[in-house]
């Protein structure tokens, strides 16, 4: 039961050296604060020698941040999912090196999944076998956008389970923030803050990674996973349960599509 293993996986990030910036045992999401990849940090022979003293005069320009998401089956089990962000700090202009922007970077697949082995070696799986079922566990199935009765949808080349899967993975890793869902009738709730609303402006990128200032407001949405046989449909409703083919519902599709491809 996820109750049972909320402790646990709080642990395990502690143990691997994150700090837990958000918990909702309600909705089943922890996510961990920014941090530094110290792994990246080039061990040459005079840092060797000095050890710890310097390490705080180096630092690798990226950040990473994991949300672990518990999620209750019908059968009384619970699947975990690990998805990661990161950002990367970079020159503002490549005349002017004085200064710099954080910008996000590409999901790192082999982190997640490096996360996700240790995690089920912490809950008891065999090194080898959890090896194993991380990577038997990739996706390669196709995903393309397509308009069903005038209003725009992603269609997914798999079945109502694992197109669950992807689309939740896709959620958290473009940030979005899920308030509930209903596997049931394949509903995630989300609520969404349109970088483009009137008379708002889009925090930069620094803003966002260290400030707590939500920017603009945040409307909620819903995003429908539709089981069509061996396939499925993934569409935007409004707060109604209206299929929406405005500006929004597109760019929250294509952000869903750069994820899902």
């Amino acid at each position: 039961p996820a109750d049972a293993l909320w402790e646990p996986v709080k642990d395990f990030w502690q143990e691997n050296g994150f700090l837990l910036a958000m918990e909702q045992s309600n909705l089943g999401i922890m996510e961990t604060d920014w941090a530094e990849n110290r792994a990246k940090i080039p061990q040459d022979l005079i840092r060797a020698s000095l050890g710890k003293l310097l390490d705080s005069l180096y630092s690798t320009g990226e950040r990473d941040k994991f949300r672990t998401r518990l999620e209750r089956t019908a059968s009384g089990e619970t699947e975990i999912f690990i998805s990661h962000r990161g950002m990367i700090e970079v020159y503002s202009s490549s005349e002017q090196k004085g200064s710099t922007v954080w910008q996000p970077r590409p999901i790192d697949s082999e982190l997640e999944a490096e996360f996700l082995r240790r995690l089920m070696v912490k809950l008891g799986a065999n090194p080898e076998q959890a090896k194993a079922l991380v990577a038997a566990s990739v996706s390669k199935s196709i995903a393309s956008v397509v308009t069903e009765n005038g209003q725009p949808a992603v269609r997914i080349e798999e079945g109502f389970d694992r197109a669950w899967r992807r689309v939740g993975m896709a959620l958290d890793r473009t940030g979005f923030t899920v308030e509930d869902r209903d596997r049931k009738a394949g509903l995630f709730y989300l609520r969404y803050a349109d970088p483009n609303q009137a008379g708002k402006e889009e925090p930069n990128f620094f803003q966002k990674l260290f400030s707590k200032d939500e920017g603009p407001a945040k409307v909620r949405y819903r995003v429908l996973v539709k089981s069509e046989g061996e396939r499925s449909v993934v569409s935007v409703l409004d707060d109604k349960g209206q299929k929406q083919t405005n500006e929004v519902a597109k760019r929250i599709l294509n952000l869903l599509m750069d994820d899902l491809r």
